[in-house]
């Protein structure tokens, strides 16, 4: 018997192969069984033309044999098996794939899927095992051969007694180290739970005994062994079932145990395409965001199988950042996968499928809100702060995308409102869409602006998440209508003579305002009357790209000290409130009280706007000297 060596050889590509493209060593056992899959598919197709092949569909299988005491794992199947010369072809040849070759010279196997492209998968085996073995009889062969190696120094094949047709690989299993538990792949739960991870829908039954202790009838406190057989895969995914097969609760059963959520999902995408990209998708949207979905410890992604075998648990690329609450997974035949099954080449398949399933996601969520709103509210709870995230995130990319998914509660009946549905209701003489920001609903209604907008008859969106505005900002209108913030400085819906008035109110009044801007410094950037105010007295408005609530935000993030925004505040003061004409005595008669006012004003405006104080024991005094 002669050693052969590796014909791709070098210790270097097997080092490779085992250490650097396969990245949890757990996926030889996927590799090893769809190598195997493979196999019983080949002799399966050749038994629908050859009687001789003697199994029938059900006898195919797949068993797993552990044995502790000898560290050794085995894969036996009852497939086609190989030859001599196809053992030192296929397994002596690194990256030759006998699936490979098998679906070119069988194009028209339409109805058997071979998983196995590149041959390189079965390698995978020495990143967990000391020593190979791989018995095997081909179908038509009275003789079985037996190809063993310890890894890159070579490989010998023999002659060996093996009285079934199909293959044995034997793995010695390694011994575990300080930084490396071998022991795992050893044990029947854990191999158990690696093949129902990763191979729970291979057509093929995969079958282990499990050792299980049961009492002696009949003698208390006395147990025995008792070997049973289990089949640990399902076989038949339900995204594959006819959907009027599958109950809701057959979809909740398989959410709940794939995703581990305790929680109906709130809405299932079940659908397949086929044309330039083929594959099957089972989507979930869930009823509430899982508890780290807002922290950066949350990963996003799509669970990816080719041929009912996991790819990959995660694929981030297969979803956009504002859908990221959607779990499910995507079943494709035409994934082009690199050289080895776990890594995937980003190619124009997978963006094809991306952009469908975004497409389907938006689709399904426009259906949702047409014609199941309750539902769509109670989702929106959960993740509407996302889809806004997602306007603001991709600057002008997605609002096209988001802008008839997003709402907002609004003063009309405190309900939820789309974009569409404000603008369609609007009254002929709204020139905008009005809008205000706040920590809660009941503090936008208390400010001075609020008071006016509702005089009018006009309806106002409350804006209580940090995002909101942000968001706004990208979208810039909707339907040919501006967004105007209440509290800017250029919101006013008086009429062209009240504007007239007004300004010459303030260009009288210019030398007081002028004084009022020097006594409260840089707190403000001007002073002015406004007639916007109805009843109340004051008002703090921003003008410029920063508003009050924006600064409010971005001052709040890691690290704003260092860069702290600022809005461009103007005080506001009611024309016809009985403080103006108090103003214009005080500042002609008693400029030190003039000064108290003013700066008791600009606090008072702080407070009703949410702003805070900058010095309360300041304004406390203010209120006591006035007071006496």
């Amino acid at each position: 018997m002669r050693t052969k060596q590796f014909k791709s050889e070098s210790k270097k590509l097997m080092d490779m192969m085992i250490n650097s493209i396969y990245t949890h060593k757990e996926i030889f056992l996927r590799e090893l069984i769809s190598n195997a899959s493979d196999a019983l598919d080949k002799l399966y197709f050749k038994s629908l033309t050859d009687n001789s092949v003697g199994l029938k569909a059900e006898e195919f299988e797949i068993r797993i044999e552990l044995d502790k005491d000898n560290r050794t794992l085995k894969v036996i199947d009852n497939g086609c098996g190989m030859t001599e010369d196809e053992l030192d072809s296929n397994l002596g040849t690194i990256a030759k794939s006998g699936s490979f070759n098998f679906k070119n010279d069988n194009e028209k196997t339409e109805n058997v899927d071979i998983i196995g492209q590149f041959g390189v998968g079965f390698y995978s085996a020495f990143m967990v095992s000391d020593e190979v073995t791989v018995e095997s009889k081909a179908f038509g062969s009275d003789q079985a051969f037996c190809w063993r190696s310890k890894g890159a120094d070579g490989y010998t094949v023999e002659p060996c007694d093996k009285d079934t047709v199909g293959t044995t690989v034997t793995l010695k299993i390694r011994e575990s180290t300080e930084s490396e538990n071998y022991d795992e792949f050893l044990d029947q739960y854990r191999i158990s739970a690696l093949v129902r991870k990763y191979s729970d829908y291979i057509r093929h039954p995969i079958k282990m005994q499990f050792t299980t202790k049961k009492p002696v009838e009949g003698k208390e406190g006395e147990f025995e062994d008792v070997v049973e057989d289990r089949t640990l895969n399902s076989m038949i995914p339900l995204w594959k079932k006819d959907k009027k097969d599958i109950t809701e609760e057959d979809y909740a059963n398989f959410y709940k145990e794939k995703f581990f959520d305790f929680s109906d999902p709130l809405k299932v995408i079940h659908t397949k395409t086929e044309g330039q990209a083929t594959f099957s998708a089972l989507l979930f949207i869930p009823e509430k965001p899982p508890f780290d979905y807002y922290t950066k410890e949350f990963e996003k992604g799509l669970t990816l199988y080719s041929r009912g075998v996991m790819i990959t648990e995660k694929c981030a690329d297969l979803l956009p950042d504002y859908f990221s609450f959607v779990k499910g997974l995507i079943d494709s035949e035409d994934l082009t996968l690199n050289i080895s099954r776990e890594m995937l080449q980003h190619d124009a398949q997978l963006r094809l499928i991306a952009k469908t399933v975004e497409k389907k996601i938006k689709s399904e969520l426009e259906k949702m809100l047409k014609s199941e709103r309750e539902k769509y509210e109670k989702f929106f709870d959960s993740f509407g702060v996302q889809l806004k995230f997602g306007v603001y995130d991709g600057y002008v990319a997605n609002k096209d995308n988001l802008k008839d998914l997003i709402m907002f509660v609004s003063s009309r009946e405190n309900k939820y409102v789309t974009l569409k549905e404000y603008t369609e209701r609007m009254p002929e003489s709204q020139k905008a869409i009005y809008y205000a920001c706040g920590e809660t609903r009941e503090k936008i209604d208390v400010l001075p602006q609020t008071e006016a907008v509702k005089s009018k008859g006009y309806e106002l969106l409350y804006f209580t998440d940090n995002v909101d505005e942000f968001a706004i900002r990208m979208l810039g209108e909707y339907g040919g209508k501006p967004f105007v913030n209440i509290c800017d400085n250029d919101f006013d819906l008086s009429g062209d003579e009240e504007k007239k008035e007004l300004t010459a109110k303030n260009e009288e009044a210019k030398d007081m305002f002028a004084s009022m801007k020097e006594i409260l410094g840089d707190k403000v950037d001007s002073v002015r009357y406004t007639g916007k105010l109805q009843g109340h007295p004051v008002c703090l408005t921003s003008e410029g790209g920063i508003s009050l609530e924006m600064e409010k935000v971005l001052n709040s993030m890691p690290g704003a000290k260092e860069n702290a925004v600022k809005a461009t505040l103007v005080l506001e003061i009611n024309a016809d409130h009985p403080i103006a004409e108090k103003l214009k005595k005080l500042f002609a008669d008693d400029k030190d009280t003039f000064s108290k006012y003013t700066k008791l004003l600009y606090d008072e405006a702080c407070l009703i706007s949410g702003k805070g104080l900058d010095n309360a024991l300041e304004h406390s005094t203010l209120v006591c000297e006035l007071m006496c």
